[in-house]
């Protein structure tokens, strides 16, 4: 694995120090472990900007569905090896594999980008963490998570018009649930790239750290979440996904039910104890 961003500790090496178990993938170009309950997924291509390759269509998605049954991992981290988050498809591969019918390919592509679905859906808070360019279905990718965080030197380009593309891994669909259709529209056909600072103010990046300090930002973030109910913030990832495509009427019902199901949990009747016992502290010391 590619450990530096810009000569920093990168989130590999990272993981490494603070005790991650290495999960093996099967293929050279992604990386994996668990550190302190996040699931660390690593695009680790960096000689070609970590940009996708066939095993990587394979690899993500199998430890993507390991890690959202492992009730021990409590977020999912995914990042690019070196100074890139992902540079998108590998066009070289597309011109010299191109061939099959429209609806074979569209299959095949729409096979490939299960990554996006998975990190989207599954019930664990799944976080990006760029600490460079993310381009074409490699920003796909991360705006399919839940959060990013970016470093400030990193930058969103939509890339597809460059090459006559219309867009892939659900790239056009979160700009537009997360940017509405004119911004949306105005990003996908400027071509020009977005960096860090616009991205937050815009609402496609949550977090900008230095570069000196991506790696480490990034995975305590990650630790922190992982550290949290599972349960719970398995419910309200559910709620929000609801929210975008339900009424108020329609997502109230489902929303109470959570509301008292996270009520039943031992993870809850252990916040209430550790809460309790913070009060009665605080009032012993006059607070």
């Amino acid at each position: 694995m590619t450990a530096s961003v810009n000569g920093t500790a990168g989130i590999a090496e990272l993981a490494a120090r603070r005790g991650g178990r290495v999960i093996g993938t099967g293929t050279e170009v992604v990386a994996a472990s668990v550190v302190d309950r996040v699931g660390l997924v690593i695009l680790d291509r960096s000689e070609r900007r970590n940009a996708l390759h066939p095993g990587m269509y394979e690899a993500v998605p199998r430890l993507l569905v390991e890690f959202a049954a492992d009730p021990e991992i409590g977020c999912v981290l995914i990042t690019g090896a070196g100074t890139t988050f992902c540079a998108g498809g590998d066009v070289r591969r597309k011109v010299e594999k191109a061939g099959g019918t429209v609806e074979e390919r569209a299959a095949g592509l729409t096979h490939n980008a299960r990554i996006s679905t998975l990190l989207h859906d599954m019930p664990k808070v799944t976080v990006a963490a760029l600490p460079g360019a993310a381009v074409g279905a490699g920003l796909s990718i991360a705006l399919s998570t839940d959060l990013r965080i970016a470093a400030s030197s990193a930058k969103l380009v939509a890339g597809w018009g460059d090459l006559a593309f219309s867009g892939d891994f659900g790239g056009t669909w979160f700009l537009t649930r997360l940017l509405g259709r004119s911004r949306a529209m105005e990003f996908l056909v400027s071509g020009e790239p977005m960096f860090a600072p616009q991205a937050r103010d815009w609402g496609l990046v949550n977090r900008v750290v230095s570069d000196a300090e991506f790696a480490e930002a990034a995975l305590d973030w990650a630790t922190k979440i992982a550290a949290g109910p599972r349960q719970a913030w398995a419910a309200t990832k559910g709620n929000v996904l609801r929210a975008a495509e339900m009424s108020l009427s329609e997502a109230l019902p489902l929303e109470s039910e959570q509301m008292v199901r996270s009520g039943m949990t031992d993870e809850h009747k252990a916040a209430v104890r550790a809460w309790m016992e913070r009060a009665a502290a605080r009032s012993r010391e006059g607070r």
